[in-house]
């Protein structure tokens, strides 16, 4: 087991998006990285080079979260990595497979979003967190993460699969919130809304309707959001700058979910 010298986040589906943009954050927060993916291919290597580049320890995992299975012995090879785990990121998510609603969502592709984004996600979380509730208290600030999505409580009738498993996260959250705040793990939820990412561009997004909410002033910042935005946000509540918040959603959507007269 390495002996641990700085604080220690992992953060699932590190490699490119919004998991990416937590990875560099904590990086320049003095962390080192656990990165799990389900491809190790060119784009997860430079990921690993840039987080090398801030200094930063990077450690690369190849798994596949849905993979319930794996995940006992997931938790415990990101923790031998470097000898703790202060901060576990639950970034990991898809895309629907394709736009649909209610009326014709396929058992298929409604596995394939609940496998990863909800269960997954949560399984994961219980096994790092049992490990984490039985560590010693260490130096560092110790956190969960939970980045959920505006689509929690923000209904999106093209997506249904993808608002159920972020609605069904968001409870995960405020479960996980309540059940370690006592064992100083501080639980949070942060809900990103339109953000810049190759899943929001995939086939699956609904990346024109995204486009046409910003054209018409939805969004107050009147931009996309970026990875950095949600990174800067996971980094500052990891280094523990917001130590009395817990289990509420924390919005980074320019604006989009203020409600107005």
């Amino acid at each position: 087991m390495a002996q641990q010298h700085r604080p220690v986040a992992v953060v699932t589906g590190g490699r490119q998006g919004l998991g990416r943009g937590c990875a560099l954050a904590l990086a320049d927060r003095g962390f080192d990285l656990v990165i799990v993916d389900r491809h190790d291919d060119d784009i997860a290597r430079e990921t690993l080079a840039q987080l090398a580049s801030k200094g930063a320890g990077a450690h690369f995992v190849k798994a596949d979260i849905s993979d319930l299975g794996t995940l006992e012995r997931l938790a415990h090879e990101a923790w031998d990595a470097f000898g703790a785990i202060d901060c576990l990121v639950n970034n990991a998510g898809v895309a629907p497979l394709r736009l649909s609603n209610v009326l014709t969502l396929t058992p298929e592709a409604f596995e394939h979003n609940i496998g990863i984004n909800l269960r997954g996600n949560f399984f994961l979380a219980q096994a790092v967190g049992r490990l984490m509730q039985a560590a010693e208290d260490g130096p560092y600030y110790r956190s969960m993460m939970f980045i959920t999505s505006i689509a929690a409580n923000h209904v999106s009738v093209d997506i249904p699969e993808y608002c159920i498993s972020k609605a069904g996260l968001s409870m995960v959250a405020g479960l996980f919130a309540l059940t370690l705040a006592g064992s100083g793990i501080h639980v949070h939820e942060v809900r990103p809304g339109f953000i810049r990412t190759a899943m929001t561009a995939s086939e699956g997004a609904p990346s024109e309707a995204i486009e046409a909410h910003i054209r018409n002033g939805d969004v107050p910042m009147n931009r996309w959001g970026e990875e950095s935005d949600v990174g800067r946000t996971i980094a500052t509540l990891a280094a523990g700058e917001l130590p009395y918040l817990v289990g509420h959603p924390v919005y980074v959507d320019g604006g989009y979910g203020i409600a107005t007269a």
